[in-house]
């Protein structure tokens, strides 16, 4: 089995900044793509930012600027450092794990949420 979990969501006023973490853990191998989500109510989940095992980023051009992805492969770990949230940040956050080399393996968290007020 395969676990990721998550930590670092809460609530935070508008301006301020959130640290999220995503370990993975149990049978994965060949970890390729980490990667955070994020799912407003009445909205689709969407790509917030993803790191390739090589270092390569994408961002969303709405967190561009404001919200750093980063990994450390030793742990298995993916972080996504958030700065001057804004209101419509507001959504459950989910870690995103591309695993099992030619196997193409998917898992996810469990969600994390962040609220920001205005």
């Amino acid at each position: 089995q395969v676990q990721l979990v998550e930590s670092g969501g809460g609530l935070v006023q508008a301006g301020g900044s959130l640290r999220l973490s995503c370990a993975a853990s149990g049978s994965i191998f060949s970890i390729n793509v980490m990667g955070w989500y994020r799912q407003a109510p009445g909205r689709q989940r969407e790509l917030v930012a993803d790191i390739t095992s090589g270092g390569t980023t994408k961002y969303s051009d709405s967190v561009k600027g404001r919200f750093t992805i980063s990994r450390d492969n030793v742990k298995n770990t993916v972080y996504l450092q958030m700065n001057s949230l804004k209101p419509e940040d507001t959504a459950v956050y989910y870690c995103n794990v591309q695993w099992g080399g030619s196997f193409r393996l998917s898992s996810w968290g469990q969600g994390t949420q962040v609220t920001v007020s205005s």
